[in-house]
């Protein structure tokens, strides 16, 4: 009884010639997630590009966006297949990462688990795949760190190529000139020598319905959202400003409880406001006699931050006053303005307060701004004030700024630059072939389909500009192999160029973490051969 299993064993040693069979139910656990994966990736596929088709998407609360950001395109699909919310959180990491190339992501992952999918149906181990894809990976980076060239931080010329790259395959392409200066020199105005990486918090952006994209600016100082109160008759212009940011109440206090008082005497009534007039002057003269003349006042929920009495003595005592400042708001101000927020009208001090040589309220192509300029010892923090005719071009516009803004950041990173327009990609899959003919059994022929699967990135450009696929990969390839490492597809014109000679590039870190991302994701998916519910 015992030589059986013995001689079973021996018939097939290794095992590794017999194809692999899973027994019904993983394999369908397995396909269901890569058509699921599949679709998620499909779905973005055509928004990849200068030429890429836009998304009309309708929120739940009714309001539309218009968009071709690949991570805001999948932030606001409801998938609920648990593996295409994968795909929806890789998008997510890749905007974390690099913050942009968060479409060509989604695509990578989709090739590669097309091209999982073919090797798992020969009968290969969903391990050795997944092993022989990271092997891939690996080798990606590499051969992505040998065609990138260094960048200097001080070469504004690189990093501005870089940004309207990025901006080039948005909507607001054509405002590319305007926009990827302010990026930059926002970017830039962040960085020390020593610095390895920006908070892009320390860049607040400012949207303003009114005029055009043109007018958006970079603001040397800061920009507000609210507007001056000026109800009162306050002032809305003040030169050497004094700034105080206040998180206390300029009204009557009120009980905790709602009670209710009952005064049917017209004196005690005439005492009750007396007193409230007096507790409000109190407090006025006392935030002037520091010598603030710049109020800005915290949003309350519990009563009116200021009421109509005390708006009148700040009038009167020629303190300007911009109200309901947000509480996220706080930080990014006192940070900038170099003043401290206080809590309570007994710590209103002089050394809490902010300098600045001006605030001033000016009207913009029909839109009032606050901006202070000027500021004594500011933090480093920039603004941006970003303009546009309707609420649909401004979003987009701030979500394209953001992406621009990632580059630079990239850059600063991670400080290399390579060749955009799918030049990369010809290049890593042909460098990836050839060292899979180096290998072999499977891996080598997992190899050859993880290579095969990157041709989908110029692929896509090429039919989403329109022009014929195969015979524009074909001719890219053929370029590659007379040695033209640069050569891409330049959608403008419709053929192969060298890249580089039309200033397409982009940072080396949003390909390799592209490349990561995705390979990772696509691993952990095939991984999985069982999906439970639980209760």
């Amino acid at each position: 009884m015992s030589a059986q299993p013995s001689s079973h064993a021996s018939g097939n040693p290794s095992g590794s010639n017999k194809s692999f069979n899973d027994r019904g139910k993983p394999i369908e656990v397995r396909l269901s997630n890569l058509t699921a994966a599949k679709a998620i990736s499909d779905a973005v596929r055509t928004s990849l590009g200068p030429k890429g088709m836009d998304k009309m998407i309708q929120t739940s609360q009714g309001e539309v966006i218009i968009t071709n950001d690949g991570a805001t395109i999948l932030r606001n699909i409801q998938a609920m297949h648990p593996a295409a919310k994968m795909l929806v959180d890789l998008s997510a990491a890749q905007d974390v990462e690099a913050g942009d190339g968060t479409t060509s992501v989604v695509v990578l992952a989709g090739s590669f688990l097309g091209a999982a999918e073919k090797m798992l149906s020969k009968g290969m181990h969903p391990t050795i795949i997944a092993e022989s894809f990271l092997k891939g990976s690996a080798k990606a980076v590499e051969f992505l760190n040998e065609i990138s060239t260094p960048v200097d931080l001080d070469d504004k010329t690189s990093l501005l190529r870089a940004a309207s790259t990025s901006l080039n395959s948005k909507i607001v392409s054509q405002y590319s000139s305007t926009l990827s200066p302010i990026a930059v020199s926002a970017v830039t105005r962040l960085v020390t020598p020593t610095s390895s990486n920006v908070d892009l918090r320390d860049i607040r952006i400012v949207k303003k319905v009114g005029g055009t994209i043109e007018d958006t600016e970079l603001v040397d100082g800061v920009v507000l959202n609210q507007n001056v109160v000026v109800g009162a008759g306050g002032p809305t212009r003040i030169e050497k400003a004094k700034i105080a940011i206040i998180q206390f109440q300029l009204s009557a206090p009120k009980p905790d409880m709602d009670n209710t008082i009952v005064v049917n005497d017209y004196r005690q009534m005439d005492k009750i406001f007396k007193e409230e007039r007096q507790y409000l002057l109190n407090m006025t003269k006392k935030i002037k006699k520091t010598g603030c003349n710049v109020l800005l006042i915290q949003k309350s929920i519990l009563r009116d931050a200021v009421n109509e009495i005390s708006l009148h003595f700040l009038s009167k005592l020629k303190i300007l006053v911009v109200k309901d400042v947000e509480r996220d708001e706080i930080e990014f101000l006192s940070k900038s303005l170099g003043c401290k927020p206080i809590a309570d009208i007994e710590a209103f001090t002089e050394d809490k307060l902010g300098q600045a040589d001006l605030v001033d309220e000016d009207s913009n192509s029909g839109v009032r701004v606050v901006r202070i300029t000027g500021i004594k010892n500011r933090g480093r923090t920039v603004s941006i004030l970003a303009m546009g005719s309707n609420s649909l071009v401004l979003e987009e516009c701030e979500r394209s700024l953001h992406d621009a803004l990632c580059v630079v950041r990239c850059l600063v990173k991670k400080r290399a630059l390579i060749a955009g327009g799918g030049a990369p990609e010809i290049h890593v899959s042909r460098q990836l072939a050839q060292y899979a003919q180096s290998l072999k059994g499977m891996e080598a022929y997992c190899l050859q389909a993880y290579a095969d699967a990157f041709e989908v990135i110029p692929t896509t450009l090429a039919e989403n500009a329109g022009l014929n696929p195969i015979a524009i990969v074909t001719e890219l390839r053929n370029r590659h192999a007379l040695g033209e490492k640069n050569a891409g597809i330049n959608v403008r014109k419709g053929l192969i160029s060298n890249i580089l000679e039309e200033e397409v590039v982009q940072p080396l870190l949003v390909s390799t973490s592209a490349v990561e991302l995705a390979t990772e994701t696509v691993c952990l998916l095939l991984k999985i051969d069982d999906y439970v519910m639980a209760r």
